[in-house]
């Protein structure tokens, strides 16, 4: 028996999650309302991802639209459903903007989901929203509202497959990687085997850090060593400072808490290998605090993201404080400084780029999409290593939660390729303080 076809309703935050959304729903029907488009054309101008996303999404209706209106139903093409558009309405039995409040386009959302689950009696009719308060005040009015779940991955999965300890390996196996740097992996790993995996490999007192080449089948030591004055306080730092030295990996992830070293570890890494690169740009989302958009904000444009991106410079500040004045490394970040080969920067000023002959470092990945995530490594050239830093736990973002951004996804479809490598860090290095509030609080 064939399965019913449904309607989907897409409201205007799914649209700038994922601008090909509108096909994401196989043969089933999508539609969204005037007033998403209204609020499109609101973000249309403008250079940030969601300004861009909106964007491609008008682009894409009106290539779709043809010569006929979008009041009527029109084919998407042969592997989906059709398209139109919902105009405002006022549905007959229950009235969103009776209910909540006159005015508020997420109730004229609702109506136009109302309206439409009265013409299509016999089918389903699904507001899709990336909005949790508009899911419930739909649902109160007795529509099936859901999350957009294209995209979303299962965190419970990233957390078992970031467990990395294998134990009752061969104590002669463990000291042929002392002794040699390497061995055969010859089953050692069994089904943990994976892509640039990193290990602890354990016999009672016996252990080793080891990662897995997958080109050479080969399991490798790692050693803790002292990168441009940091040295790794933990295994999981070892290994990302691994991942983040070998020229072999071209893109890194590192996922953990506040206080792991993520960023500190990659900035650090950066300024070790300053000469392979013509330059080190470190950047972050912008996400505002307490609702104060940064064109609102006051002063000039460094003025307004200033307060964003201390962080990183925090960081930087802290590896110069390694140094004395007058030693080589110390003066060696200062000329980077002065020279532009070292920037840092809000990540929407470095759309358009070319990324060649760069490290990049994106800090609070999290608070990326998986389309922006995606937008960012496809400008990659040659010679050019991305890193991703981030919490997933730590969402700043209303529309993104530990399953659809785009640290999480990036680490669910990449791992296991030879050119990327993943790191969770647990163990909290910043301070004690800083530990017990991430345990406890």
């Amino acid at each position: 028996m064939a399965k019913k076809k449904k309607v989907f309703v897409l409201d205007t935050s799914v649209l700038l999650h994922d601008h090909q959304s509108i096909t994401s729903f196989e043969k089933n029907d999508v539609a969204i309302p005037i007033t998403v488009l209204e609020e499109l054309d609101k973000f249309k101008v403008g250079n940030d991802s969601k300004n861009f996303t909106a964007r491609e999404v008008i682009r894409f209706i009106d290539k779709i639209s043809g010569q006929d209106g979008l009041q009527n139903w029109i084919s998407l093409g042969k592997s989906y459903g059709k398209f139109k558009v919902i105009m405002n309405c006022d549905p007959d039995k229950m009235n969103a903007e009776d209910v909540y409040a006159r005015g508020k386009n997420d109730h004229k959302i609702i109506n136009s989901a109302l309206c439409l689950k009265q013409e299509e009696k016999t089918r389903d009719v699904v507001l899709v929203t990336k909005d949790i308060n508009l899911r419930i005040k739909a649902k109160a009015l007795g529509i099936i509202a859901e999350d957009y779940e294209t995209g979303k991955v299962s965190t419970e999965e990233l957390q078992t497959r970031a467990v990395r300890l294998i134990e009752n390996v061969d104590s002669d196996q463990i000291r042929q990687i002392f002794t040699k740097g390497s061995i055969e992996e010859d089953g050692i790993l069994g089904e943990h085997k994976i892509a640039n995996g990193y290990y602890i490999l354990k016999n009672g007192t016996s252990s080793s850090l080891a990662v897995y080449n997958s080109k050479l089948d080969q399991i490798e030591r790692i050693e803790k060593e002292f990168v441009y004055g940091v040295k790794p306080k933990n295994s999981e730092q070892a290994f990302a400072l691994n991942a983040l030295l070998n020229d072999n990996i071209k893109l890194v992830a590192l996922q953990g808490v506040a206080g792991t070293g993520k960023t500190l570890l990659a900035l650090a890494s950066a300024l070790e290998q300053h000469k392979k690169y013509h330059q080190i740009i470190l950047a972050r989302p912008i996400v505002p605090l307490s609702n104060k958009e940064i064109g609102f904000l006051p002063g000039s444009a460094d003025d307004k993201i200033g307060p964003y991106m201390e962080p990183l410079w925090d960081n930087l500040k802290f590896i110069k404080a390694q140094f004395g004045e007058n030693e080589k490394k110390h003066k060696a970040i200062l000329a980077l400084e002065e020279n532009g080969k070292i920037v840092i920067s809000p990540l929407a000023f470095i759309r358009g780029r070319s990324l060649s002959n760069i490290m990049f470092i994106i800090d609070e990945a999290q608070n990326l999409t998986p389309h922006e995530v995606k937008t960012i490594i496809t400008r990659a050239g040659e010679n050019t290593k991305i890193v991703f830093t981030g919490d997933v736990n730590q969402i700043d973002t209303p529309y993104l939660d530990e399953n659809s951004n785009g640290l999480a996804y990036l680490v669910d479809r990449l791992r296991g390729e030879q050119l990327f490598a993943h790191v969770k860090l647990e163990k909290g290095e910043r301070s004690e303080l800083a530990n017990l509030a991430n345990d406890l609080l």
